[in-house]
């Protein structure tokens, strides 16, 4: 597994896993209803790609095919992680956070979801507060977690 910088045409790759692994890595933390309201199959692609564009946002490559990505804006907030749902446990998490951790000075914010606290947790990250969001009139719960690191 390696890491590269994002590439506009991954985008569509990218939606597809997002789409893929909510739907079923999150399965276990949220209703079928909130899934359905935060991954709607239906990814603005040329928002996400100028997204992409303007954070520093790496995608992991694993037998030629990609298998998680990351980004993070300049700012110090993690936008977006995700990894594969066959490949989870096998640290390309762990490598995207490390290498877009170490790209900004300071504080690092991200919103995780329910699923995602404990990996944000034991890499030191702390829980600000538990928050509510509206998706498509769906309140779906994730939290708002900082890792705080001398400049």
């Amino acid at each position: 597994m390696y890491l590269r910088t994002y590439q506009s045409a991954d985008c569509p790759t990218l939606a597809a896993l997002f789409q893929d692994t909510v739907h079923t890595v999150n399965a276990r933390d949220y209703s079928q209803e909130a899934l359905n309201a935060w991954a709607d199959g239906q990814v603005d692609l040329e928002a996400w790609d100028r997204s992409f564009l303007r954070h520093y946002s790496l995608v992991a490559i694993g037998n030629g095919a990609i298998v998680g990505f990351g980004d993070m804006d300049k700012s110090g907030y993690l936008d977006r992680l995700y990894v594969h749902k066959d490949r989870q446990g096998e640290g390309i998490g762990t490598a995207l956070c490390d290498r877009l951790e170490a790209s900004v000075p300071g504080e690092i914010t991200t919103h995780a979801s329910i699923t995602a606290r404990p990996f944000f947790e034991r890499r030191g990250y702390r829980v600000v507060k538990e928050q509510q969001v509206e998706r498509h009139g769906v309140l779906l719960t994730n939290f708002v977690m900082v890792l705080s690191r001398r400049p």
